[in-house]
C-alpha cells in the first residue's frame, strides 16, 4: 500500500497524518487514496493500450460492489471506466456519479422485472444472463418496452478458482452462470428470442486469484465456446472475461495486473490469427478488489487495553458491523498503529464492542500500543463500506478521500436518528 506510509512516525495517506484525520471526523472511518485508485485503474488502462486495444476494442468495467461511493466512481468514471453492477441501485449509483450507461453491463442471477426496466431506459452496454428463466423474463420485458435488449451469457466453465470456497463462483456447484455443457443450447434459446440481441459471453470464477493459469484455462474454454456458435452461425462481438484478480493482504503476491493482461491479449490475438479474422473481438474486464482493496484503510480507536488470561485484547471502535469480512471469510487485514511508539510488542486480539463472539478484525497481532491510540486497519477498500451493516444499531462510518494533502468527506457518519428515520410506531 504504496500511498500510505509513515512519515515522522505517523502513518499517513499520502500526505494526510491519519490522525488529522481523526481529530477532524472522528473513528471509525474509512480513507482511500485517490491517487491509489487511479494508479490501479491505469494498470489495467494502460495495458489495453500497450496491446493496441482503445476504447473501442477493450473496455474495464469496474465491479461497483466492491466500493460503491459516488465519489469513488466518479474518479474511476472520469478515467473512462466502465461499470459492472448487480443490482437497479447501482445502476442509480452509477448516473448519480456521472457514469454512462452505454458503459454498464449487468450481471448478477435474480434480476426483477423492476431492474431489468431499469437498465433498459437507460440503454445499458449489456445485460449478463444467467439462466434461459430470465432470458424469457429479460426477453418478455423489452417486448413490452418496445426495446432490444443487448445479452451476453455468462458461461460457467468449471474451472477450479482455488480461492475460499464463498468467493469461489466458477464450479458446477456454484449458483451463477449457466453451465457450459449447457451453453450451446442456451444460446440458441437466446438467439430465437425476439426482444434479445445476443453480443456477447462472459464468466467470472471467484476472487482474490493470486495465480491467473485458472483465469487462462476459463478463457481457453470460452474461446472454444465461441468457435462453436460461429459454426451456428451465433456471433460473438464481445468477450468478458470478468475479474478476480486479488491484493496483498498478509504477504500474498499476487500475478502483475499487465502480465494477466499480456497473456490474456496474447491467447485471444493467436486465437484470431489462427481463424483470419479481421474484424477484432470487444475484450472486457470486470476488476474491483484489484482496483479498490489496497486504496482503502479503516481508521479505529483503541478504547481498552484488555489483558486476560490466556489473551490480550485491544477492544477498538470498529466492530464486524464496519468490516463484515473477517467474521465471514475468517479474513487476514493487516493491523497498523498509527503512532509509532517506542513500547514492548504485545500480542492482541483486535476485537470490537459488538455483542457476538464473532465480532473480531484481526487475531495474535504484535502490537506496540496503549489506551486511545489509533489502529489502521490495512486493504479495507473493497467490501468493507459496501458490506456494512446497522446490527446493535451502529451508524455506519464515515468516508474520507485523500488527494493529495488535501482530505474530503464523501460520507457523512450516520446517527442514531437516521437509523430509525424510516421506522414508524403503530397508531
Amino acid at each position: 500500500m504504496s500511498h500510505f506510509s509513515y512519515k515522522d512516525g505517523v502513518l499517513c495517506a499520502e500526505n494526510v497524518p491519519l490522525t488529522q484525520i481523526a481529530q477532524q471526523f472522528g473513528t471509525p472511518t474509512y480513507i482511500y487514496s485517490k491517487a491509489a485508485l487511479v494508479e490501479n485503474f491505469s494498470s489495467y488502462a494502460d495495458a489495453c493500450k500497450k496491446h493496441g486495444r482503445n476504447e473501442e476494442t477493450a473496455l474495464v468495467c469496474y465491479s461497483v460492489k466492491s466500493n460503491s461511493n459516488l465519489a469513488v466512481l466518479n474518479v474511476l468514471g472520469k478515467l473512462g471506466s466502465g461499470f459492472d453492477i448487480v443490482s437497479g441501485g447501482e445502476l442509480l449509483r452509477v448516473l448519480a456519479a456521472g457514469g454512462s450507461p452505454r458503459k454498464v453491463i449487468f450481471s448478477g442471477v435474480g434480476k426483477s422485472r423492476e431492474e431489468m426496466q431499469l437498465a433498459l431506459s437507460h440503454d445499458i452496454l449489456c445485460f449478463n444472463v444467467e439462466s434461459i428463466p430470465e432470458l424469457h423474463r429479460l426477453n418478455a420485458v423489452a417486448g413490452e418496452m418496445g426495446k432490444l435488449a443487448s445479452v451476453s451469457l455468462r458461461v460457467n466453465p468449471n474451472v477450479d478458482a482455488k480461492t475460499h470456497p464463498y468467493i469461489s463462483t466458477g464450479l458446477k456447484d456454484n449458483k451463477f452462470g449457466v453451465a457450459y455443457e449447457d451453453a450451446l443450447t442456451t444460446y440458441r434459446v437466446a438467439a430465437a428470442l425476439p426482444n434479445i440481441s445476443v453480443t456477447g459471453i462472459d464468466c467470472h470464477i471467484g476472487s482474490q486469484l493470486l495465480d491467473d493459469a485458472p483465469l487462462l484455462e476459463a478463457v481457453d474454454k470460452l474461446i472454444e465456446l465461441i468457435d462453436t456458435l460461429a459454426n451456428e452461425g451465433i456471433a460473438i462481438h464481445h468477450l468478458d472475461i470478468g475479474g478476480g484478480i486479488g491484493i496483498n493482504y498478509d504477504n500474498d503476491k499476487p500475478v502483475a495486473v499487465g502480465d494477466y493482461l499480456s497473456r490474456v491479449f496474447a491467447k485471444i490475438d493467436a486465437w484470431r490469427a489462427k481463424n483470419h479474422q479481421d474484424t477484432p473481438i470487444k475484450v472486457l474486464f470486470e476488476p474491483g478488489r484489484s482496483i479498490v482493496g489496497n486504496a482503502g484503510v479503516l481508521l479505529t480507536e483503541v478504547q481498552y487495553i484488555k489483558h486476560g488470561e490466556t489473551k490480550n485484547f485491544a477492544i477498538v471502535d470498529a466492530a464486524m458491523n464496519d468490516l463484515m469480512r473477517p467474521a465471514m471469510y475468517e479474513a487476514w487485514h493487516g493491523v497498523q498503529p498509527v503512532l509509532q511508539r517506542e513500547l514492548a510488542a504485545q500480542t492482541y486480539d483486535v476485537v470490537g464492542p459488538v455483542c457476538e463472539s464473532g465480532d473480531w478484525l484481526a487475531r495474535s497481532r504484535e502490537l506496540t500500543i496503549q489506551q486511545g491510540d489509533l489502529l489502521a486497519i490495512m486493504s479495507a477498500g473493497a467490501y468493507g463500506m459496501t458490506m456494512s451493516s446497522n446490527y446493535n444499531t451502529r451508524g455506519r462510518a464515515a468516508e474520507i478521500m485523500v488527494d493529495g494533502a488535501s482530505a474530503h468527506l464523501i460520507r457523512k457518519r450516520e446517527s442514531a436518528a437516521d437509523l430509525f428515520a424510516l421506522e414508524s410506531l403503530l397508531p
